[in-house]
């Protein structure tokens, strides 16, 4: 994979995770660039690492060891990809406050005002989610940075992403405990699969590798000091246009069973009340116009149709991908049945 880059002086970076959905491509990108990058994780993840970067392993949550191993760095950025509560940017703050030029913080677009009193969003849409615990926290996260920043200088910079992909998953608005293959199933098996409300609300993709182009401009940049960013793609789909090219990337038609976002959080087994009702099931349209002003010339230039099919052709050739779960195909079928008999019974 060649990621285009900013043209950086080289910088030492520390990434805490630096292995998933969207910080693997940032991290092949600055190895690419002739950063030095250091990889704070456990290790279970090895398969990922980018050749080049440091390994530094340890349980970032076993603060006293995570000390020793950074005792000596003197660093450019530190960027956390697995913080979810105050703990653990408190616990950073500790770690990293004087040791780093930039401390970037990974929230998410989830945080935003929900339901949206304007379904146009920007770094400016007020932050307030009362479905989802794991937005208010980070919501709370970012209080706590900003003001750390405010009292300290702590110099944070907040990312907020959406709906980031790889090649390694399916983007998809319901689906089980074990991700995107059992819904891949079951359109190639020819049966149907479900869409919450009537697939017509708006949502933003974003490839990781262009989120990974955004990122890197937000690397060192001293005008992202004390700011919220967010990085998204400008390509608006509905859910039907979303699972409609996923179904074409596996050459199958699509057959869609629409099922109100609300009775799935209500019946489901599974937790749907924070993921759909606070965030998914609502219109979204992102304004990047602040992403834009601070890396000038970012274009998100992967089309959903055309990244998803790589990303389909990756999963059909890789097994390890395609984790079955026929506990969720299971229940698909008892839902379908369940609105089928629904219907018969008021005819």
């Amino acid at each position: 994979m060649h990621l285009r880059t900013q043209k950086l002086l080289p910088m030492k970076i520390l990434f805490i995770g630096g292995t998933g959905t969207i910080s693997t491509a940032i991290s092949q990108s600055l190895i690419e660039a002739g950063h030095t990058l250091y990889l704070l994780n456990r290790g279970n993840n090895n398969g990922r690492l980018p050749a080049g970067a440091v390994l530094l392993t340890a349980d970032v949550n076993d603060e006293q060891k995570t000390a020793a191993l950074v005792k000596d760095l003197s660093l450019d950025v530190v960027a956390d990809f697995i913080a979810f509560v105050p703990a653990q940017v408190e616990r950073d703050y500790r770690l990293f406050e004087g040791k780093t030029k930039q401390y970037i913080f990974i929230s998410s677009a989830s945080a935003y005002q929900t339901p949206l009193a304007d379904y146009r969003v920007s770094e400016a849409t007020p932050l307030a989610n009362p479905l989802w615990q794991y937005s208010r926290d980070k919501i709370a996260c970012e209080e706590y940075l900003l003001q750390q920043y405010r009292n300290t200088g702590f110099p944070v910079t907040i990312v907020r992403p959406s709906h980031t992909y790889c090649e390694t998953s399916v983007p998809l608005g319901v689906h089980g405990k074990n991700g995107s293959w059992q819904v891949l199933q079951r359109m190639l098996q020819g049966k149907p699969v479900l869409i919450h409300g009537d697939g017509t609300s708006l949502w933003t993709m974003t490839n990781s590798r262009d989120f990974a182009k955004a990122f890197v401009g937000l690397l060192g940049n001293i005008h992202a000091v004390g700011e919220a960013v967010q990085i998204t793609s400008d390509e608006t789909l509905t859910w039907n246009q979303i699972y409609a090219c996923i179904a074409r990337a596996l050459g199958v038609p699509l057959r869609a069973v629409h099922v109100s976002s609300a009775f799935l959080a209500r019946c489901s087994k599974y937790d749907f009340t924070g993921g759909l009702l606070g965030d998914k099931a609502n219109s979204v349209v992102f304004d990047n116009a602040k992403l834009k002003r601070l890396v000038p010339g970012f274009v998100a230039d992967i089309r959903f149709d055309q990244g998803v099919r790589r990303t389909v052709d990756y999963i059909l050739s890789h097994p390890e991908c395609q984790i079955a779960d026929p506990e969720f195909d299971a229940w698909c079928d008892k839902v379908i049945a369940a609105l089928d008999n629904a219907a018969t019974s008021i005819d």
